[in-house]
């Protein structure tokens, strides 16, 4: 639900993070007709839990391996945990990952920022080459400014450099941008850093306890909006 704040002022861009919150990373397994009904759901869990883990700790290791391996390495420790191994199976789900489906509001919000004259980019863990496929098969090449990748910083979020990368690249103050995540934890990392921040709260999650706040809490993207001020002198034309 929506807080009932003063709509963000004084924001240029909208940046937003890739998985979770513009695509449904639940869209791959639940394509696969060779995953049973029953195990979609529990493969879908522990693979996004296991993928999440391994960003972390190489990122604390400083073992960077860019997304797509981290990505490969979760489905290997979730195929076997849940004793559906094999190859052509792992081949299938890393296939439709690179084809994961927009949620339903999506290309209508972006198309709605940038007509309302705001630079829109992703911020986003996944390879250049992933990212590039899901924008491509999405058919949302023209809705974005810019669509970068930690590849570049080779850290994956939460470190702080992902963040600085966003700024440096879109040559904006933290304050000028409108950072949406769908994932608690980089909600409050980026607000920590000093960017705006609307937490896309789509899974009924609970708050977490980290240093950060974000601005406001909405369900679903098409909520955002409403939450920025159209008449802005910070705001780029297009």
């Amino acid at each position: 639900m929506t807080q009932s704040l003063q709509p963000l002022q004084g924001v240029g861009a909208c940046v937003f993070d890739a998985y979770g919150t513009l695509f449904d990373f639940a869209s791959a397994a639940a394509r696969c007709a060779d995953i049973p009904a029953d195990r979609r759901e529990a493969l879908t869990v522990l693979w996004r839990d296991k993928q999440l883990q391994y960003t972390w700790l190489r990122t604390l290791e400083n073992r960077y391996a860019d997304f797509w391996q981290v990505t490969g390495d979760a489905l290997d420790f979730a195929l076997e945990s849940l004793d559906l191994a094999g190859p052509s199976l792992r081949e299938r789900l890393m296939e439709l990952y690179l084809g994961l489906e927009p949620f339903p509001e999506v290309p209508a919000v972006l198309g709605a920022l940038r007509k309302a004259g705001f630079k829109t980019a992703i911020l986003s863990n996944g390879s250049p080459a992933m990212l590039e496929a899901l924008v491509k098969r999405s058919g949302l090449e023209a809705m974005f400014d810019a669509v970068l990748s930690v590849d570049a910083v080779r850290a994956f979020k939460t470190h702080p450099k992902v963040y600085q990368y966003a700024l440096d690249s879109l040559a904006l103050p933290a304050r000028a941008i409108a950072f949406q995540s769908s994932n608690a934890w980089d909600a409050h990392a980026a607000s920590d850093f000093g960017m705006r921040v609307v937490w896309c709260n789509r899974y009924g999650q609970r708050r977490e306890r980290l240093p950060g706040k974000p601005d406001f809490e909405i369900r679903t993207l098409a909520e955002l909006p409403a939450l920025l001020a159209t008449a802005d002198t910070n705001k780029t034309a297009h």
